[in-house]
């Protein structure tokens, strides 16, 4: 028995370290890929930062024309490093009414060019095995960790992105050879007939989910260069070609699902970028053999670069994107034409969501933030007006379904409002959070997020107007002439507050003299004082009951409190004077 445990045990325990390498080397390709792509979103952050707050100017301005927006998609994309980035800057600007959908447009297709920077860098800097050098790359963040001025801190990011991408490659690298990944693949690839067309439709379909699952073309770009780099057998050009193909269709997966909760404008670019893709993969491939020969040709007759695979798919890339940017380019309005009848506008869209602040994208160029709230600040206040207009109905109506239907929208109307201010606010609070603002760009957002409250502090006050004239109905309370045509007259007041406060909401470029909110301002008080002593003095003579003197009063006195919100925002506001 002894010898027999002499036998075994040996053998078990080669099994048992076997599957111990083969699991941690599975766990360091899932780490090397999560290294990659942590390098990848810091080194873009990074990049996006550095950039600075001009990037949205220069995006706003360089677009008016087509090619000019291809142009700046390009640049815009080689200095982000991220097509992501850039669709989100995008974005922001179509969604602030900064930029068109059509001028958006021309700068996704240049941002398609600029992404095969990345592709070119992987294939180039990887050939020099920077790994070597990432390490050492790395002492240069050491400062950011002592020295508290941003503009270091965004350059160490940047570095150390750049480090750990390269990190990251170089640990996949070595775990795909421990695992002999190439034998794996080229195991699986003998069940198919690779030289079939269905193969390639295959490759595609394939490259699209596994970039929509990782969420980065890059990264599945990057595993794309490695395994054609290993020359296994039955993955040839033309099904890394494919697999390259499908990852410009996956990468739209990101921005497509995140933009499904967002707004209209958001999915209409989403959709544009979307839209883009899947018709260049449609035109390419029916020709896909003819193209790929002739980027072999193309880079062994004029690069003499033919003994690198690397460069072979890099360069189909390029062309690839290149060339359907080209074609596409003279049908941008028809690209706009068939997005606007994918996402339509509907009713009631506008009243029960945000307009310009994209959901799940955070812009850390300022003025895009700032652009997209403040536009969706006018929004907020145009429905506090249009909540105003409610109550205004229901004083004046005498039918009972009228007046509980209006009731009914003021209630759903202050749930809109607590809705936006809290969007609103988050919103603001996570640009700020991820730094990139200057000075005068934080204490904009600061005096924005005092407007929001301010605004939903309106809403509360339509509300409860509202419910003091739903509980006069309940106890059938009548108010006398006078006091209606004193009503009357105090709503008046609010609404030239109103309308003067949703005047200076659209003009904050501009510093004004408050002198006419004041006035209306002093106008609220004085009345309201004035009606409050008529109220007493009529009790004494006992021209109306007790409760139809509280009704009548708690009416005014929210009219009062209301006006009072409306000078903190024409105050809050007023904040391009430098206040």
């Amino acid at each position: 028995m002894s010898r027999q445990c002499n036998i075994f045990v040996p053998e078990n325990k080669h099994i048992l370290n076997e599957s111990m390498d083969t699991l941690i080397n599975l766990l360091t390709v899932c780490g090397a890929i999560a290294m990659f792509l942590f390098g990848m979103s810091q080194m873009s952050s990074g990049l996006e930062k550095f950039a600075g707050e001009r990037l949205g100017k220069i995006l706003s301005v360089m677009t008016k024309h087509r090619i000019m927006g291809i142009l700046t998609g390009v640049v815009v994309t080689v200095m982000l490093q991220s097509s992501s980035a850039t669709t989100v800057i995008v974005v922001g600007l179509v969604t602030s009414g900064v930029m068109t959908l059509r001028q958006s447009i021309g700068v996704i297709m240049g941002a398609n060019i600029g992404t095969t920077a990345t592709v070119w860098i992987i294939s180039v800097v990887g050939e020099m095995d920077i790994a070597k050098f990432a390490l050492p790359l790395l002492t240069f963040c050491l400062p950011a960790f002592f020295i508290k001025r941003s503009k270091i801190k965004i350059v160490s990011q940047t570095i150390m992105g750049f480090s750990l991408l390269f990190l990251g490659l170089a640990y996949l690298q070595d775990a795909a050879d421990a695992l002999n990944l190439n034998t794996h693949v080229a195991n699986l690839l003998s069940n198919i007939d690779c030289d079939r067309y269905y193969a390639i439709l295959l490759f595609v379909v394939v490259g699209a989910v596994i970039t929509a699952v990782v969420q980065s073309s890059a990264a599945t770009m990057a595993i794309t260069l490695m395994l054609f780099g290993m020359n296994i057998p039955g993955f040839g050009f033309y099904q890394a070609s494919a697999l390259a193909m499908g990852q410009n269709i996956g990468t739209t997966a990101t921005a497509l699902l995140g933009s499904m909760t967002g707004n209209r404008m958001s999915r209409r670019a989403a959709m544009a970028h979307m839209l883009f893709n899947v018709i260049g993969v449609v035109i390419i491939l029916p020709v896909i053999y003819w193209a790929c020969d002739a980027v072999e040709w193309f880079v062994a007759e004029v690069l003499h670069s033919d003994g690198n695979p690397k460069f072979k798919l890099s360069m189909f890339h390029t062309a690839f994107n290149t060339f359907n940017t080209l074609l596409l380019v003279w049908f941008v309005p028809q690209i706009e034409q068939i997005v606007y009848r994918l996402v339509p506008a509907t009713e009631d869209e506008d009243d029960f969501r945000l307009k310009f602040i994209p959901t799940g994208t955070i812009s850390t160029v300022s003025e895009v933030a700032i652009g997209e709230v403040q536009n969706e600040i006018i929004t907020f206040g145009e429905r506090c007006k249009k909540m105003f207009g409610m109550v205004k109905t229901m004083l004046a109506t005498d039918k009972e379904a009228e007046f509980s239907k209006e009731y009914e929208r003021v209630n759903k109307y202050e749930g809109i409002t607590d809705k936006m201010e809290l969007e609103i606010a988050s919103y603001i609070n996570k640009v700020m959070e991820a730094g990139g603002l200057t000075k005068e760009s934080k204490r904009k957002m600061l005096k924005m997020l005092k407007l929001v409250s301010e605004l939903e502090s309106i809403g509360d006050s339509c509300n409860n107007l509202g419910r003091t004239l739903e509980h006069k109905r309940e106890k059938k309370l009548e108010y006398t002439p006078e006091q209606q045509s004193n009503i009357n007259k105090m709503v008046g007041y609010v609404d030239k507050a109103l309308d003067n406060m949703i005047y200076m909401l659209n003009n904050t470029d501009k510093k004004f003299d408050l002198t006419t909110a004041y006035d209306i301002e002093k106008d609220i008080n004085t009345y309201r004082k004035m009606l409050k002593e008529h109220s007493i003095k009529d009790i004494d003579e006992n021209k109306y009951s007790y409760e139809l003197c509280v009704s009548y009063m708690d009416f005014i006195n929210e009219c009062e409190h209301l006006g009072d919100y409306v000078i903190n925002v024409v105050q809050a506001s007023n904040y391009a004077g430098g206040e």
